[in-house]
């Protein structure tokens, strides 16, 4: 059974037993990205003195592990939430559950079924729009094309396919299939390694997650290839960033986890003390996105860098 890893803010005894209302950040995978936005929670622990912060990583990528977390967080008597669930559809019923006893945000990728409060993150459709014109930017005369991502169980997984769709619809940018990994890296790699064995006349890899674009960069590299195929891929991972340095790497979409972190946290005690002005009225705060190719990637990548030594 995968065992979820707590990684708390605080460095003082179990916050449930300080008497401080607890406020807890779920995440669904392992990855650089979430780093990034632990740095946020930690910076709103420093404005939230009453508050205590935790942060949760499953130990697998599944909607189960995330049950178990939000069960757990639910009988300690967490106080707010903000989740990026896994599966947003098979998860109504916990996150309804935890709803009806705490205040709960979604971030990254929303759960627009359940009765969360507030969407915090990306509006992963136009950033798949993004991805999809450079997509076109770098096969302007049109290609095949393969996509990787995690699970298209989740909300952000199916918005940005969607997005890319409707940015190379008319274009001659063919996208032969998805490949879906489970959230397991190595996975990832292999289902990288199948594509360019079994369609040697690929042209352009996306990756959709975090974690897809350095795996994919991985397996190009290990087969030579390096430089003859067109990547894309989404988010700020190290490996990625320095593919783009070393042009083996074309573009990325990168989000603001970091925000993520913060506003969660700073949202959600706003929320507890009954300050509900800055809710939309779609319920949605959409923290925008960035491209990084080789014109930009030097100076974003020493930026990450810094967040990620702290």
């Amino acid at each position: 059974m995968a065992v979820a890893v707590l990684a708390g803010v605080m460095t003082t005894q179990p916050s449930f037993a300080q008497g401080k209302k607890t406020l807890a950040f779920v995440v669904n995978v392992p990855a650089d990205f979430w780093q990034i936005a632990r740095r946020g929670t930690e910076k709103a622990q420093s404005e939230l003195p009453n508050y205590n912060i935790e942060f949760y990583i499953p130990g697998e990528m599944s909607a189960a592990a995330q049950k178990r977390i939000l069960e757990d967080l639910l009988a300690k008597g967490v106080a707010g939430v903000s989740i990026s669930p896994v599966n947003p559809d098979n998860s109504t019923e916990i996150l309804n559950q935890v709803a009806a006893k705490a205040v709960l945000f979604t971030q990254d990728a929303d759960a627009p079924q359940s009765n969360r409060a507030l969407y915090i993150g990306t509006d992963n459709v136009a950033a798949g729009r993004q991805a999809g014109e450079q997509m076109m930017k770098a096969l302007p005369d049109g290609g095949k094309a393969m996509v990787f991502v995690g699970t298209l169980d989740a909300a952000n997984a199916r918005e940005r396919l969607q997005g890319i769709k409707e940015a190379i619809a008319g274009s001659k940018i063919e996208i032969i299939d998805v490949r879906t990994d489970g959230g397991d890296q190595a996975k990832a790699k292999a289902n990288v390694e199948d594509t360019l064995t079994k369609y040697p006349d690929i042209d352009l890899l996306v990756g959709l997650w975090a974690y897809n674009t350095p795996q994919i960069y991985n397996a190009v590299k290990a087969a030579g290839k390096g430089g003859s195929l067109k990547i894309v891929g989404f988010d700020e991972d190290q490996q990625t960033l320095k593919g783009i340095s070393e042009g083996v790497i074309d573009a990325t979409v990168v989000q603001q986890p970091y925000e993520f972190g913060y506003q969660s946290m700073i949202y959600l005690a706003k929320y507890i003390e009954g300050d509900r002005s800055f809710i939309p009225e779609n319920k949605q705060r959409i923290v925008p996105t960035q491209v990084i190719d080789k014109s930009n990637v030097k100076d974003f990548a020493a930026k990450v860098r810094e967040l990620l030594k702290k």
